[in-house]
């Protein structure tokens, strides 16, 4: 009968630690459980992001660079369609030479307009480089029997190319001409160029293409 009241406070105490061990491990294992709960969404959604962003990215620059290089291509095969030919190609070569000067020099005059100074043009330099058809000119070539010698022989004088194209105003065009030849040397050269100039006149209500001095 001693021994019980001793015995009961010494249970309650360790009743008490007991209880007090077992909630402080209550409290405890929900955060540790928790902790990775907390770090988990990070590491899981990083691995995922960055294909999401990249992948419509690399899409689009890999469409961008297949249209730069299919833009690069038709380029290409429009600067090579147009290339000039090589020198001594002959009559061959011609017509390739005739749609560079087109494409340098788009149309701005009227047909008929373009047709009478193509066909002054031709005149003049053939005039001019070979002597044949001066007298037509006199204001520019002067008399022909003081004419300076022509340069080049009438045998293998050709015009290669020519377009006639406005000159700035409604009342100026300019005669673009390509050229072979050979001189009095026995020199022959391909791929001349020549410019001739005219002003458009009009004498007694008539429009005329008056070619101007060469300077």
């Amino acid at each position: 009968m001693t021994t019980s009241p001793a015995r009961s406070p010494r249970l309650l105490l360790i009743v008490t630690v007991v209880l007090v061990v077992a909630g402080v491990i209550l409290l405890t294992v929900p955060q540790t459980a928790s902790a990775p709960a907390v770090s988990a969404p990070p590491r899981a959604t990083a691995p995922t992001a960055c294909p999401t962003a990249t992948a419509p990215g690399s899409r689009a620059a890999q469409a961008s660079a297949l249209a730069q290089a299919t833009a690069s291509t038709a380029s290409t095969h429009t600067a090579n369609s147009s290339a000039l030919p090589p020198h001594g190609e002959g009559v061959a070569g011609d017509a390739a030479i005739q749609r560079s000067l087109e494409d340098a020099w788009p149309v701005n005059l009227a047909a008929d307009d373009e047709h009478k100074l193509l066909a002054a043009g031709r005149g003049l330099l053939r005039a001019d480089a070979t002597g044949v058809g001066r007298a037509k000119w006199p204001a520019l070539f002067g008399d022909p029997d003081q004419a300076i010698a022509p340069a080049f022989a009438t045998a293998r004088f050709r015009i290669q190319a020519a377009v006639a194209r406005r000159d700035g105003s409604p009342d100026k065009a300019v005669v673009h001409l390509v050229w072979a030849g050979a001189d009095r040397g026995g020199t022959y050269t391909d791929r001349r160029i020549t410019d001739w100039y005219f002003a458009r006149t009009s004498t007694k209500g008539a429009s005329t293409w008056t070619p101007q001095p060469r300077i």
